[in-house]
């Protein structure tokens, strides 16, 4: 499954620009959900002025490309675990409840952890607080980056983080588990590694919340080596023991037309975050340079 996956890079990228004229320094790391036919996805934004590290806004479309109407700012700084910043949402339907996780920048827990808000009609949020902060080892740099598996497996709520011994350096996947979305229980040990002389060497962390399918849970991570250009790779876990890999791709699943870098003059990384089936398509949402938000696509094949 996962060798065939190639996406192909949207040609009106990106899809949403940031805007400087008004300040807006950034709009990226989406998170993508289609609730009845409307795509909701939701981003950090940051401010040219702002001290702030992000806060998360929410915007519509019909056909998952042009987003119109004006964001509604959804995620914001209100609480010490989140004070310095709200950051990299993720989203997922669990049941009836919809699950937004992102990273609070908080001084408590030195820099990442992960934090929890749940809506009924994804409009109103009610935060839950940090549930996941750093631990005493692979971990105890910050965790970020927690993404939920959809379903309850053998009773238990999944969930996928990045955790870090050193705050941005040798990123690995943990694994962490709960019997009610709030209270979780990690694993001792991380269930991916980066790989030696590999385009992901020096770290990696989930990328798009984990699809069920047929074959295994399906996850596209984002990986870096040298010059910490972040690169989408997938990899696909058993669904009767979600800490086991069944296959990881060797290559990255996407090529940018574009090196967003240079068109936004800074570093050029791509971070998928937002991962949909949608017409017989995978819809690949991902955050270019930090500073805009971009699509690519790929055929379903069975």
């Amino acid at each position: 499954m996962i060798s065939i996956l190639k996406f192909d890079d949207y040609p009106g990228n990106p899809i949403i620009p940031p805007d400087e004229s008004s300040g807006v320094k950034g709009r990226y790391n989406p998170a993508v959900i289609v609730v009845d036919g409307i795509f909701y996805l939701f981003y950090r934004q940051v401010m040219t002025s702002d001290k702030i590290t992000g806060r998360i806004y929410l915007t519509k479309s019909r056909d998952g490309v042009n987003f119109t109407g004006e964001p509604e700012l959804v995620i914001y700084p209100e609480y010490d675990y989140e004070r310095y910043g709200c950051e990299d949402p993720r989203i997922v339907k669990v049941g009836n409840l919809f699950c937004l996780t992102y990273v609070g920048n908080s001084a408590r827990y030195r820099t990442g952890n992960i934090c929890l808000a749940t809506s009924s009609d994804l409009i109103h949020w009610e935060k839950h607080g940090s549930i996941l902060q750093v631990g005493r080892d692979w971990d105890s740099g910050q965790v970020k980056a927690g993404v939920i598996v959809p379903e309850r497996i053998k009773g238990k709520y999944v969930m996928y983080f990045m955790g870090e011994e050193r705050p941005w350096e040798g990123g690995k996947i943990g694994i962490a588990y709960s019997d009610d979305l709030i209270n979780w229980e990690k694993e001792d040990e991380p269930v991916l590694l980066p790989r030696k002389e590999c385009f992901d060497s020096k770290a990696i962390e989930p990328g798009t919340n984990p699809i069920l399918t047929e074959e295994g849970i399906l996850m596209i991570y984002n990986g870096w080596g040298e010059g910490t250009f972040y690169k989408p790779f997938a990899v696909l876990f058993s669904k009767e023991d979600p800490s086991k890999v069944l296959e990881r791709g060797d290559e990255p699943v996407l090529t940018p037309r574009k090196d967003w870098g240079k068109v936004f003059g800074c570093d050029g990384h791509i971070v998928a975050e937002g991962l949909i089936e949608h017409d017989g398509y995978w819809w690949l949402y991902y955050g270019a340079a930090d500073r805009a938000i971009c699509l690519a696509r790929c055929k379903v094949t069975r």
